[in-house]
């Protein structure tokens, strides 16, 4: 591996060299090693573009297995354990002397001292998900140690790696590849489709312009498949489909960064430096969200909207919207990179047409602005939307559908799910019927399936849902279930490894669950792909009769008890 390393560090320093132009610093070079002992390669890269986030990591590959010893990146300590139901699963977080902290998530298991110290964690809080801090100097690691090993745990979609870079103070993530950590790459990012916007001067939503257009070629060389050129007026925003792939992988990754010019001078550019977690749903702002949420297809735009403020912007200018007034011909360029310096380009010509100012169109709705708190109310329905959650302004339609059959209230659109929202919005829902004793039962739910969080409030059910919507009152007064996969009541389980049990909920969601084994609480795992629950035997149990005992809550308090006398 020694000589890989020095390959790899040579091609590093390269590429810093070349991002240099648009970086906000510069990062500590032959500090951190790769985490794992096989040749680099990646099956996600740092920033690509995935639901509702930005990818914070390198994924790294392991030959699509499990089982590889990971080791700590460089010396430091252990400075936080956390075992998920999904995310990362299994992850181990090391602080290090320089003010980086690393993160290594998937893991399927942990070196003997760490699953000791989550073990007794586990016991202590009687429960399978924790998250807690480790006090410095506790748990040294030294550079290479084995830390795990690599597993397919939490919410990943196969066997890999997630390895991350953070900053220790400010928590922000960092693209690994700029220390160092680079990955074999000679092949130019491909760019499939350029978009055409007609923004004039309202703003962007799912009722914007829009022209796509296919791309060809490669490299320097990428051209309209269909060669023409295209005409514009007023303000104008562009949007671009680009996708990277590496000489370790054939993996379509995302890009580094994407820079946009106009007759030569550069008036947008995005690239995946680093970003804080609070801003990763930022991403739909980013993007074309309505053209990913019914074509499934990401068109980048290359334009910044107004409620959008993330560090993946280093510079633009008047947020990337170009003006076109002079009834000329001009040159639009797409200039995308990799980091490793291989470059792609799309050249467009575009022509100023001068058009009559058209009258705006009166409102059809309510004007919601960007970066105030917006209110609208009825007698039946309450929302609210503080500042920060609108990418920009919106013109909120508010709809009243009828009442779905066993629902509480009618059914309420609140706008709908095509305009992002950053974080959340308040929802306040009157019923139509008085829920007397069951209003410790109700939740808000919408059409698609999703349920969220509630609680009564003055008369109201409130939420804080994530997307606008239809929603409605309903009550969930179902426990969940568990369904036993090899146990029932004088089942013989000398010779079994474990006790499994399918478990959910119909509506609000499992909140907690606890097992007992003759009285005794025991840690039972729940797997986030197969929502199976198992406890693994271990030498407290001893040869006779035993009973089981799982005890179910969802976040409406109802309860579910399964009880079953087994023998080892």
């Amino acid at each position: 591996m020694n000589k890989l390393f020095i390959t790899f560090l040579f091609i590093a320093s390269a590429a810093l060299t070349r991002a240099q132009s648009i970086q906000s610093r510069q990062y500590p070079q032959n500090f951190f090693k790769y985490p794992i002992d096989l040749p680099p390669s990646t099956a996600g890269s740092f920033g690509e573009l995935r639901p509702n986030h930005f990818h914070s990591g390198l994924d790294f590959k392991t030959n699509q297995r499990t089982g590889y010893p990971v080791h700590a990146t460089a010396m430091g300590y252990i400075s936080r354990l956390r075992v998920q139901f999904g995310g990362f699963g299994n992850a181990v977080y090391i602080t290090h002397p320089n003010g980086f902290t690393s993160v290594y998530g998937h893991l399927q298991s942990f070196n003997p001292q760490i699953a000791k110290a989550i073990r007794d964690e586990q016991y202590a809080q009687q429960r399978y998900d924790v998250d807690f801090q480790v006090p410095p100097l506790l748990m040294p690691v030294n550079e290479l140690q084995v830390i795990g090993i690599s597993g397919n745990t939490g919410a990943s979609a196969g066997p890999h790696l997630h390895f991350e870079l953070r900053d220790a103070v400010t928590e922000q993530t960092i693209n690994p590849q700029l220390f160092g950590l680079t990955i074999p790459d000679k092949i130019a990012p491909a760019i499939t489709a350029a978009a055409v916007y007609n923004l004039g001067d309202k703003p962007f939503s799912e009722n914007t312009p829009h022209r796509f257009f296919a791309v060809t070629g490669s490299g320097p060389n990428h051209r309209l498949t269909k060669p023409q050129v295209i005409e514009v007026s007023g303000n104008t925003g562009f949007g671009i489909s680009a996708t990277d792939v590496n000489s370790a992988s054939p993996n379509k990754n995302g890009v580094y960064s994407i820079e946009l010019k106009v007759d030569g001078k550069t008036v947008y550019t995005f690239a995946v430096e680093r970003f804080g977690f609070d801003q990763t749903r930022a991403i739909n702002g980013y993007i074309d969200y309505p053209t990913y949420l019914m074509q499934g297809r990401y068109i980048q735009k290359c334009f910044i909207p107004p409620g959008s403020s993330i560090t993946l912007y280093p510079q633009s200018a008047n947020g990337g919207i170009v003006t076109f007034n002079d009834a000329a011909l001009h040159n639009v360029e797409y200039v995308v990179k990799d980091l490793a310096g291989n470059t792609s380009s799309l050249k467009l010509q575009v022509r100023s047409v001068i058009k009559p100012s058209a009258a705006d169109a009166p409102l059809k709705g309510t004007l919601f602005k960007h970066d105030k708190k917006n209110e609208y109310a009825t007698d039946k329905v309450k929302v609210t939307v503080t500042p920060g959650n609108l990418y920009d302004d919106v013109d909120f339609v508010y709809s009243l559908l009828p009442k779905r059959p066993g629902a509480f209230s009618a059914t309420h659109r609140i706008h709908n799910r095509l305009t992002p929202i950053h974080d959340s919005f308040e929802l306040w829902i009157k019923p139509e019927v008085e829920l007397g004793t069951l209003a410790a039962k109700a939740v808000i739910a919408n059409t698609a399936g999703y349920c969220d969080t509630s609680r009564v409030d003055g008369g109201f059910v409130k939420a804080t849902p994530r997307a606008f919507g239809d929603y409605y009152v309903t009550v969930d007064t179902v426990a969940p279930y568990a369904t036993p996969i090899n146990i029932q009541n004088g089942s013989n389980l000398s010779a079994a490894k474990k006790i499994s049990l399918k478990i959910g909920d119909n509506l609000s969601g499992i909140k907690s669950y606890k097992g007992y084994i003759d009285g005794k609480w025991v840690l039972m795992e729940w797997d986030y792909k197969t929502r199976v629950l198992n406890y693994t035997f271990d030498n407290s149990v001893a040869q006779g009769k035993h009973l089981f005992e799982l005890t179910l809550s969802d976040y409406k308090n109802n309860i579910k008890q399964f009880k079953a006398e087994f023998y080892r």
